[in-house]
């Protein structure tokens, strides 16, 4: 194990990724929304709340901060708080579904300095993208491409998170990244917030793992945010990346009303380390919280002790494991010798933990299963 690695896991004097979710308003339903995300909520931090988060960051040198939601472009304060973070030195990168990127929003956006757009897409075409993201996406963000094309906005990012439904579709991804001058970033699919009730039917198979793993060993241009470590125990070479869980101590998220998360993929009480309202704000909980902390602590392989991969795979995602009621030193759900689904063999439904964050509209999401192959 490298210095560096060690280094990291006992934390740094600064997140190296910060996930901020602005608001979990809403004009989608994605069927694995991570946040549950819907409806604002009315504790939202303020304006005048959220820059001083950003005067934290800058004092702690925070290079730049991944904005979310919800759809973060819903607030109305989205463009004056974008601007007071890159002028403070505080360079941004958001997520947006593209619905309210316009021309005139493109070129707006084009004119602001360290920024850079993530537009999320889950499918290559209408059919795929679709059935999890809702009837238009596809389309709205496609339109939000051409925008930013035409603004010469510069090559924005193509998130995608990986489904057994359009694995088929690495190649056209990859394709029509290249059509726009963009960069392609595929993230993981996490059992969590709605994707609790979708991933059983969503995440990919054993087989599209193997697949997507080798495509990317063969293209170290795609970007994956680390998701994919787990993967590093197929062993026949290491993804780029970080090939650790960094929850709490490179990582965490602050929600739209200032509670911390260790990771933005784990939005639940058992990981909240404290509230940017609190005395001392954020630098004190990411300084000083006792989850934190116990974090950073050195950690057992548990389960994992007696596989030869650990090292290379660390025994995969906390949020995957928390959400599918495996203990947090057991395998990952997804692990490549199998042993993930062996242990999910043995875990019964009452295991996994409730949602203690749902901002769901009050119309109930339903998974829709595709009566189709994707596309090859």
């Amino acid at each position: 194990m490298s210095a560096l690695t060690d280094e990291l896991k006992r934390g740094l004097d600064a997140p190296i990724c910060l996930t901020w979710e602005l608001t979990y308003a809403c004009n989608l339903a994605c069927i694995h929304c991570l946040s549950s995300s819907g409806r604002r909520d009315p504790r939202e931090l303020s304006t005048g709340e959220a820059k001083t988060v950003i005067d934290e960051l800058r004092e702690l040198q925070v290079f730049y901060v991944n904005i979310g939601g919800g759809e973060p472009t819903i607030r109305t304060d989205f463009f004056d708080l974008i601007s007071y973070a890159t002028t403070s030195g505080v360079g941004v990168k958001f997520s947006t579904n593209g619905s309210r990127i316009d021309a005139e929003t493109a070129r707006r956006l084009a004119a602001v300095d360290y920024t850079d757009i993530q537009l999320s897409l889950d499918g290559a075409d209408a059919a795929t993208n679709d059935t999890v993201r809702g009837i238009g996406s596809f389309a709205t963000a496609i339109a939000a491409m051409d925008h930013l094309a035409a603004a010469d906005f510069g090559p924005f990012k193509i998130s995608v998170v990986m489904t057994r439904h359009n694995i088929a579709q690495l190649d056209d991804f990859a394709g029509l990244a290249d059509h726009y001058g963009a960069e392609l970033r595929l993230t993981r699919l996490r059992p969590s917030g709605r994707g609790v009730d979708s991933w059983h039917e969503l995440h990919p198979t054993q087989d599209q793992q193997i697949e997507l793993y080798h495509w990317l060993l063969d293209r170290p241009g795609v970007l994956t945010g680390d998701s994919f470590f787990h993967l590093n125990a197929l062993g026949s070479g290491n993804l780029e990346g970080l090939n650790l869980c960094g929850a709490g101590r490179v990582v965490c998220l602050i929600d739209p009303v200032g509670d911390v998360y260790a990771c933005p993929f784990v939005l639940h009480d058992e990981f909240k380390a404290g509230n940017v309202r609190d005395p001392g704000g954020f630098p004190t909980i990411w300084r000083s919280s006792p989850l934190f902390l116990e974090l950073r602590e050195p950690q057992s392989a548990g389960a994992c002790a007696s596989c030869g991969q650990f090292d290379a795979c660390q025994g995969g995602c906390m949020a995957a494991k928390f959400f599918t009621g495996l203990p947090l030193d057991g395998p990952d759900p997804e692990c490549v010798s199998g042993h993930g689904q062996e242990a999910l063999a043995a875990v019964g439904a009452g295991r996994r933990p409730p949602s203690t964050s749902d901002h769901s509209k009050p119309t109930p999401v339903r998974f829709i299963p595709r009566t189709s192959p994707a596309r090859p």
